[in-house]
């Protein structure tokens, strides 16, 4: 068996047997498959398309292709939740401090950003200090702790998927319902949970351009949840225009503070948190009624419990909390410019997916997997679709480190805007 064999197989529309999967997953992980290679085929699966079976042998070679953890010494049911990918989401951010304020552990690891969607990790990594790279046994005891840790994937965790990850960003193979299904799906299973929470988002800046394209994704996801003995809750989130008013990590991260101290709560954002949380807290034994979940999440919120138990976790993973209690201390790109309207009207468009790339541009993102990321650059929205604007009113506010990025933004932000 040789990995072109392979190769030339998938890339004539024939169906990989269980054996052939796992020398590409193993070959891969140990090195003697290169990365090349590995394009090649995953190209050909995403012209191609896999088969259910397939699928599932994809997904559980990925998952043991290094540790599976047991988190049953938290309680007998642990809930994770994971998001399809967006642009502006911080949802992860803002609705697990919650949740455990609650008194639901959170053991969480997150991705970084893939294609024209932002990471939780990257933008967390903003706080100065905040430490991801966390040992396994350490991650425990911060959840015995406190309640909570969110890291990102350790080495020893579905290393296959974290390798495929990365490729998938960097060749334009991240949009596709078997690439993304056994990506999630692998980590999820890896990572212990018994109960999962899925965001899947769609429209302009998700993955998935349709509802139904959606629900077929949420499908293949919670049958092989069954099959691992995971019960899989999907929740469905429209993503045409960007979460919130923030794009880029440190921006998003400042959102996520004022939100959980109650100073600015975007109307979508809050909707999307109570939606997510409702479910975790009743996959989690508790709570049945989903209105008075809402409302535990309400005053944990009112009280400042979660504002609270985010500064522990920062605090706990190395994070300066001073920068919690005083946002203006977050470094600030050198250009801030206003967009200014052309035009008066009423905003019908804001193009979720042209907003994710023009921030990745600004350098919010990744376009090599060994890229850099600036922490500060991104844009805020200051209207959002539905209101009215003038001609001369600020449309959006561009940060960045380069001027001529800065003025390339500018000009693609009053295309992007449509205004009738």
């Amino acid at each position: 068996m040789n990995i072109l064999e392979i190769i030339a197989k998938k890339r004539d529309e024939k169906i990989l047997t269980k054996k052939e999967i796992e020398f590409f997953i193993n070959g891969y992980v140990d090195g003697t498959i290169a990365d090349y290679q590995a394009s090649a085929l995953v190209m050909a699966i995403y012209l191609n398309g896999m088969t259910d079976e397939e699928l599932l042998d994809l997904t559980f070679c990925m998952a043991n292709s290094g540790d599976v953890l047991d988190l049953s010494e938290f309680g007998e049911n642990v809930v994770d939740k994971h998001s399809t990918g967006g642009v502006g989401d911080k949802v992860s951010i803002v609705l697990l401090p919650i949740i455990a304020s609650l008194g639901i552990p959170v053991a969480k690891m997150s991705g970084r950003g893939l294609g024209f969607t932002g990471g939780t990790i990257d933008k967390l990594e903003s706080i100065p200090g905040f430490n991801t790279s966390v040992s396994i046994p350490k991650f425990k005891e911060y959840v015995k702790n406190i309640g909570i840790s969110i890291i990102g994937q350790t080495a020893d965790l579905a290393p296959a998927d974290k390798k495929l990850y990365a490729l998938r960003d960097t060749i334009s193979c991240v949009d596709n319902i078997p690439l993304i299904a056994s990506s999630i799906m692998s980590k999820k299973i890896a990572a212990g949970a018994n109960k999962i929470v899925l965001e899947v988002t769609y429209g302009k800046g998700a993955f998935m351009k349709s509802l139904e394209g959606a629900k077929l994704l949420a499908e293949k996801m919670e049958a092989l949840g069954k099959l691992a003995g995971r019960e899989v809750k999907s929740v469905f989130t429209p993503m045409d225009e960007p979460i919130g008013y923030c794009v880029g990590n440190n921006l998003e991260i400042i959102e996520a503070i004022n939100f959980l101290n109650g100073t600015v709560m975007p109307e979508d954002l809050k909707n999307v948190v109570l939606e997510l949380g409702i479910h975790i807290i009743k996959l989690a034994g508790k709570g049945d009624n989903l209105e008075q979940n809402k409302l535990k999440m309400i005053e944990t919120l009112n009280n400042g419990l979660a504002l609270n138990k985010f500064k522990q976790m920062v605090k706990n993973q190395g994070g300066d909390t001073s920068y919690i209690d005083d946002i203006t201390k977050f470094e600030k790109a050198k250009y801030i410019v206003d967009v200014k309207s052309k035009q008066s009207g009423e905003i019908v468009e804001i193009n979720a997916e042209e907003i994710g790339k023009l921030a990745c541009t600004l350098g919010a993102g990744r376009i090599r997997k060994e890229d850099t990321i600036d922490m500060s650059a991104g844009i805020v929205l200051n209207k959002k679709i539905g209101q009215k604007v003038e001609a001369g009113d600020t449309l959006a506010t561009i940060y960045t480190n380069n001027a001529e990025k800065a003025k390339f933004a500018e000009n693609e932000i009053l295309d992007i805007y449509k205004i009738q």
